[in-house]
C-alpha cells in the first residue's frame, strides 16, 4: 500500500502563521527611535552636502545630497515596516517570536530551555519609554529577543517567562 502524501498547508501549516496564535506587537514608539537614530543623521548628512555644494559651488555634492535624502526617504519607509513586522506570542510551553520582510523569522523558544532573561534599555530606549527583552538559552541560535515593549510590559514579560522557565525546568 503506498504512503499518500498531504499538501503542506494541511501537515503544518503556514511556518510564519502557525494556527491558533494570538499575536501581540512591539510599541509603535520603536519606529520612531530607529528613524530618529538613522533617519536624522543622514538628514543631516544631506544637510551639509548642500550647504557645502553652496559655500563651495561644486555642483556634484546636490547629487550627494539628493542621493542621502533618497537614502533617508527609503529608510524612514522601510523601518516602519519593519517594526509592524515584529510579533511575540506566548503559548502553553513555548514562546514564539518573528520578524522580517525579505527574510522572515520565526524563533520558538520552549520554556524549559531558558536559562534567564534581561531587559535591557538603551539611552534612545528609555528616551522613547522602551525596552528590549532578551531571551538566552544554552545555545546561541536560539536566543531571541522582542524589541520596542513599554518597560512595563517588558517587566511583566521577563517576570512570566522566568517563572514559566523555572515551573519547566522544575518538571524535568
Amino acid at each position: 500500500m503506498a504512503a499518500t502524501r498531504r499538501p503542506a498547508e494541511a501537515v503544518g501549516g503556514e511556518p510564519f502563521q502557525p494556527p491558533d496564535v494570538a499575536w501581540s506587537g512591539v510599541s509603535a514608539r520603536l519606529a520612531s527611535a530607529r528613524r530618529v537614530t538613522t533617519c536624522l543623521p543622514l538628514a543631516l548628512l544631506a544637510i551639509a552636502a548642500s550647504a557645502l555644494a553652496v559655500l563651495l559651488g561644486v555642483g556634484w555634492l546636490w547629487l550627494v545630497a539628493v542621493a542621502v535624502l533618497a537614502g533617508a526617504s527609503w529608510a524612514w519607509w522601510t523601518i516602519g515596516r519593519q517594526v509592524r513586522s515584529w510579533r511575540y506570542a506566548e503559548r502553553e510551553d513555548d514562546l514564539l517570536v518573528r520578524h522580517g520582510l525579505l527574510w522572515r523569522t520565526v524563533v520558538v523558544v520552549p520554556y524549559g530551555r531558558m536559562q534567564y532573561v534581561d531587559v535591557y534599555a538603551g539611552p534612545v530606549d528609555r528616551a522613547f519609554r522602551l525596552a528590549k527583552v532578551q531571551l538566552h538559552t544554552a545555545s546561541a541560535h536560539s536566543d531571541a529577543y522582542i524589541p520596542g515593549l513599554n518597560p512595563q510590559e517588558a517587566a511583566r514579560l521577563r517576570d512570566r517567562l522566568a517563572s514559566r522557565g523555572e515551573a519547566r525546568l522544575a518538571g524535568l
